[in-house]
Parts: C-alpha cells; sequence; structure tokens
C-alpha cells in the first residue's frame, strides 16, 4: 500500500525561534526626551505651518480663535444661566463660564487636531525620520497658540465689567502645568491609537461634546458634585475639573486652590502622560506602515 502523505494541518510545523531573537522594543524615556528636545525647531516650524495653513485663507484670519468662546459664552450666559439659576455671587458670569471655557478650549483643540494629527501628516511619516510624537506636540502648541489670543478677551472682559483679577493668580502657572500635562498625555495617547482605530476620529468630537458637560465649564464643580467627599474623586477620574475650579478661585475670588483636589488630579495627570507616552513609542513602528 502507498505511503499516506501527511496534510498540512498534521505536518510538524517548524520549531518556534529562540526568545532571545524576538524582538521586544523597550521604552527608554532617557533616550526618547533628549531625543524630543532636539526636535524642537521641528515642533516650532510645524507649528507655524499649521498655524498659517489654518488662517491664510479665512477672511476672519486668527479672530476664528476666540470666535468658539465668545459664542460658548453667549450661549451659556443667555440660556443656561436663567434655565440651570447658576449662583456665581459677586462675579459676573460671562466671567465665570469664560474662565472656564479657556482651558476646555485648549484641552478640546488639542486632543481633537492632535489625536488625527499622524493620519493628517501620513505623507511626511516616510519620509521624515523625527520622532513621530513631534506631530502632535506641535498640534498642541497650535492650541496654546489660540488659547493666548483667547486670553485677550478676557482682559477685555475685565474691563468691561470693571473686575479685577485677585492676586491669587500668582497660582495661575502651576494649575496650567497640571492642565498642559494631562492635555499632552491624553493627546498622545489618542493620536496612537487613532492610527489603528480609524472610526475614533469620528468619535472624538461626539466624546469632546459630552466631556464639556461633564466638565464644571458652564457651572461650579459644586453644582456637578454637590457631595464633597466624591470631588477628589470625580477630580482624579477628570482632572480638569480641578484645574477650572482653581483657575477661579485664585483668579476671580481672590482663594487659593482646593488642594484636596488639585493632588489627586495631579496624580492622574502623571498617570495619563506616562501612560500616553508609553501607548505612543509602543504603537510608533506600525504608524508609517498603517498610516
Amino acid at each position: 500500500m502507498p505511503e499516506a502523505v501527511a496534510s498540512p494541518r498534521t505536518a510538524e510545523r517548524p520549531p518556534a525561534p529562540p526568545p532571545e531573537l524576538l524582538f521586544r522594543r523597550r521604552i527608554r524615556l532617557r533616550r526618547s526626551l533628549p531625543e524630543l528636545w532636539r526636535s524642537r525647531e521641528l515642533i516650532r516650524t510645524l507649528a507655524e505651518r499649521e498655524v498659517r495653513a489654518r488662517y491664510k485663507q479665512a477672511f476672519l484670519g486668527a479672530s476664528w480663535a476666540v470666535i468658539t468662546p465668545i459664542v460658548l459664552m453667549v450661549v451659556f450666559t443667555v440660556f443656561l444661566k436663567r434655565v440651570a439659576k447658576i449662583d456665581t455671587g459677586n462675579v459676573p458670569y460671562p466671567l465665570f463660564s469664560y474662565v472656564g471655557l479657556l482651558p476646555w478650549t485648549f484641552f478640546s483643540t488639542s486632543v481633537n487636531t492632535g489625536g488625527q494629527s499622524l493620519v493628517s501628516n501620513s505623507s511626511l511619516l516616510n519620509k521624515v525620520y523625527c520622532p513621530r510624537e513631534v506631530f502632535p506636540v506641535a498640534s498642541v502648541f497650535v492650541a496654546g497658540f489660540d488659547a493666548i489670543i483667547s486670553t485677550g478677551v478676557l482682559g477685555l472682559l475685565f474691563v468691561i465689567y470693571t473686575f479685577a483679577p485677585k492676586v491669587t493668580s500668582l497660582w495661575v502657572p502651576v494649575l496650567f502645568v497640571l492642565q498642559l500635562g494631562f492635555t499632552v498625555g491624553v493627546t498622545l495617547f489618542l493620536s496612537g491609537i487613532v492610527v489603528y482605530l480609524r472610526d475614533l476620529r469620528q468619535a472624538l468630537s461626539i466624546l469632546l461634546q459630552l466631556g464639556l458637560f461633564a466638565t464644571p465649564v458652564a457651572y461650579g464643580i459644586d453644582g456637578i458634585v454637590p457631595n464633597p467627599f466624591w470631588r477628589p474623586i470625580y477630580c482624579a477620574l477628570n482632572p480638569l475639573a480641578a484645574v477650572i475650579d482653581g483657575y477661579r478661585r485664585v483668579v476671580l475670588l481672590g482663594l487659593p486652590p482646593r488642594w484636596e483636589l488639585v493632588a489627586p488630579a495631579a496624580v492622574t495627570t502623571v498617570l495619563i502622560l506616562f501612560l500616553g507616552y508609553t501607548v505612543f513609542k509602543r504603537l510608533e513602528t506600525g504608524f508609517a506602515d498603517v498610516a
């Protein structure tokens, strides 16, 4: 009888390669961060290019940077304040809401544009060797440029309502570091994920709209979380809540930040920044092939 021919399923499989030959990418922040710092001129160039491309053909130019927060402030003032009957004490509500809109607009713009930055710059990924994180970081810089312009409107509101910022505004840089770290961490994380999950591009705008109402932008943090026991947990889940509450306290009320809220928000920010950068570097090797 002829010998039976072994089927592909029963044929002996070749042995697996030895473990020492398997590729495992190690994330070394000591090497990645200095490389990112050496690419700061490229970040500046990318940010400048994006700003020019955004406003070059626009009739109103850079004025669009302030239109969105101003329109939202008017909508909140005319409709939401009357319906919700938000109590802001002796602080005019337009000032109250605009101080919340500034950090939120910076965050949402960074996440929306930075999250899609790798896909939008796919033509450069195979042509230019550079740390891939320069693209989302450049988008954060562009959002910062818009925020600086929007801050000028805040100064105008102070004049209109004859309301002066308090001396405790010296705490603003501390809160801004917290805001920047959380924004960069989320932007890096989403920009790496969006390359592989393109549907997330469509979901970003919806998630940001939901986040606008889940964050104390139009109202105070006490209105969202009346029970003081849950506020630190809420700020740990949403560090922007502690940032916005801190801005209002130090700029408008003359009070120091609530450190019991800032502390858990700072812990979450460090974790998000580390996790976002680590995930980004893990996925980096496939960006050029997938994007």
